[in-house]
């Protein structure tokens, strides 16, 4: 697994957010920059800038890069559509320009594909282009297309299995059914104490333990409850490390003056926790 760099300052929430995403997939799919290259048709120096956070990918790299690691391209090209207007929005054209170059310290690691050349205008020998100068998009589109996508998903799902208990138990076709029992959510409360000289929720007294996107537990729940503390709400104290709580971290990031990549560390622990 790459050891990543911390992403350049200034980048939007939604920008972090997206690149994390990008990251996690590759450490994933246990693919060297040189391989995600020649399984995508996008170069590896290309490859270095979308995921050291010096250019957003253009949707074609998105969807060859979902089809290479089996991630859902549906919901990842919401996200980079949120991506492209954040970043259309925070920088000029001539800073996207400057952005593009191929060496700085945002580099992630120095890899190259052999055979893989990039012509004028961003334009690859094998089809591919570079993300210059601004990007727009609607974000509420793609905000619309993700739930749509989300909530078709989920009728199928239910019309599949109700298909195939009729199909299975003919006699229980066309019958009322009782309903299923439904788990209680777990509660979680924000009890705050502070002993030598830290913060505590009552949830975790943890202040190493990594967190991330999609994880869930009271140690996540300790983490909201502190994010609410400092003033920066995770939407709700309820375990689950979603999206809101992801903003929330990288707003505490920029806050405490942190590295910025959404996910928690002893680092991040420490500065919430003092």
């Amino acid at each position: 697994m790459a050891r990543w760099k911390v992403l350049p300052a200034g980048l939007d929430p939604a920008v972090v957010g997206f690149v994390a995403q990008l990251r996690r997939l590759k450490d994933a799919s246990g693919l060297s920059l040189r391989e995600l290259a020649a399984r995508t048709g996008y170069s590896a120096s290309s490859w270095n800038r979308y995921l050291g956070g010096r250019s957003l990918p253009p949707r074609e790299a998105v969807e060859a890069l979902a089809a290479t690691v089996g991630a859902d391209s549906t919901r990842l090209l919401a996200r980079h559509e949120m991506a492209q207007e954040a970043w259309s929005r925070d920088r000029n054209p001539d800073t996207a320009a400057s952005a593009e170059e191929d060496s700085g310290p945002g580099a992630v690691e120095r890899d190259s594909a052999p055979g893989m050349r990039e012509g004028a205008g961003g334009r690859r020998a094998r089809g591919g282009f570079l993300a210059r100068g601004p990007l727009g998009a609607a974000p509420l589109r793609a905000r619309l297309r993700l739930l749509l996508t989300v909530g078709v998903s989920a009728a199928a799902g239910a019309a599949i299995a109700l298909l195939g208990v009729e199909l299975e138990h003919p006699q229980l076709a066309g019958t009322a059914t009782r309903p299923a029992a439904v788990a209680r959510p777990t509660s979680y409360t924000c009890d705050y104490v502070r002993k030598g000289g830290m913060w505590y929720a009552g949830d975790s007294t943890t202040r190493s333990d990594r967190l991330e996107v999609d994880m869930s537990g009271p140690e996540v729940a300790e983490l909201q409850c502190l994010l609410r503390r400092a003033g920066i709400s995770p939407g709700g104290v309820d375990g689950n490390f979603g999206p809101l709580t992801e903003s929330a971290v990288i707003q505490a990031q920029k806050t405490y003056h942190l590295g910025i990549d959404g996910q928690v560390g002893p680092r991040t622990w420490a500065a919430l926790r003092k």
